[in-house]
């Protein structure tokens, strides 16, 4: 494996360090529906200088530049707490220029290019989180039009964002994966309306329900019956990404800043647990550039992002349990650190849980619970 950046690729990190510095105490990685309207500005300063279409064609006026790019530039923003990278311009336009017709195109890249025009996913519903084959909104063609029905759940930024990127069913009801649909929704439009999920940590998701909105066939991006392989395909366009080993690198930094402000920093128990979590932390640097390389080397890379994903998500809540386990009722009052430990509880269970996680490892990798012929 090649575990290191170019020099080309370290200067980029240097320049991103130094724009992001105009940015600090921005906070938008945690709370960016709650700071919406500066972490908007930070994705349209980025889009100025190219980079939320970095790993785009140029054709389709992107800056054409290879994976590692986008991994250090949000590497760089989850370290400095800034934001998480945009779903519009990772998924949403990666499927575009490969599905996308040209109207498509012409009507969604641009805006979503300078940071103008921000989607979520409506993928999960209330009974299909991790079996997405199984979801049952529906879309009715009636000429021109879909009329839908349904209900998702648990999107990030639905109240804030512009579009729903809607996987919803087509096909007969028993049809699973094979009778999906992708079209674009107006989060504006009749008949949709976008409510709050409160979470432990104060961040809210949101659920989305949809009464008979109707959506122009010529919004369904691929074609009818045919949204399975493209949601996969886009889903690993962002596998290096996703879990950015920087928000972990910044976590660990914090403790310990903390351990030493609560005079703990000559206590043997929390030494050896800061020397654990910091072999923890080269850990997840190590997965996380395991699928940058994979990626680089042209691999879908499903069984590098899973182990990341256990791996990174899991030391999230490490880090955050020790001040806890280390300063009792002491480190409650240190409100980053309650903040991270109220955080990372979900963090195992949003993008597929740990158990998810573990099985892809398992099968493609170990060959564990494969059918035997």
């Amino acid at each position: 494996m090649n575990l290191r950046l170019s020099a080309e690729e370290e200067a980029f990190r240097a320049e991103v360090r130094e724009f992001l510095a105009d940015w600090s105490g921005l906070d938008g990685y945690f709370h960016q529906g709650a700071r919406w309207a500066e972490v908007k500005a930070l994705f349209r300063a980025m889009g100025e200088r190219g980079w939320l279409a970095l790993g785009w064609p140029e054709a389709e006026g992107g800056l054409g530049r290879p994976p590692a790019w986008e991994y250090v530039l949000w590497d760089e923003a989850a370290y400095a707490r800034a934001a998480r990278n945009p779903l519009s311009s990772g998924i949403v336009a990666r499927t575009l220029v490969r599905h996308g017709s040209d109207e498509q195109k012409r009507r969604w890249l641009a805006p979503i290019r300078t940071g103008d025009l921000h989607f979520s996913l409506g993928y999960s519903e209330p009974e299909a989180g991790s079996d997405l084959a199984s979801l049952r909104t529906r879309a009715e063609r009636r000429g021109d039009v879909y009329r839908v029905t349904g209900q998702k759940c648990w999107q990030s930024y639905g109240m804030n964002s512009d579009a729903l990127w809607l996987l919803c069913r087509t096909g007969a009801p028993e049809s699973r994966g094979a009778g999906l649909s992708l079209l674009v929704v107006d989060l504006h439009a009749p008949g949709v309306r976008v409510s709050p999920i409160p979470m432990l940590d104060g961040h809210d998701l949101s659920e989305v329900h949809l009464d008979a909105v109707e959506v122009a066939v010529a919004d369904r991006v691929g074609p009818e019956n045919g949204a399975w392989p493209i949601v996969g395909e886009a889903l690993a366009d962002e596998r290096h990404i996703q879990f950015p080993a920087g928000r972990v690198r910044r976590d660990l930094e914090e403790l310990v800043a903390w351990v030493r402000a609560a005079g703990l920093g000559a206590d043997a128990l929390a030494r050896r647990t800061l020397a654990d979590l910091a072999g923890l932390a080269f850990e997840v640097e190590i997965h996380a550039l395991r699928v940058l390389d994979a990626m680089r080397k042209g691999r879908g890379a499903a069984v590098e992002a899973a182990a990341n994903k256990v791996v990174h998500t899991e030391a999230c809540q490490r880090i955050a349990a020790a001040a806890l386990e280390l300063g009792g009722p002491a480190a409650l009052p240190a409100a980053r650190l309650e903040f991270l430990w109220r955080q990372s509880l979900w963090e195992t269970i949003g993008g597929g849980t740990s158990e998810v996680m573990r099985g892809i490892v398992a099968r493609q990798e170990l060959g564990l619970g494969a059918s035997r012929r």
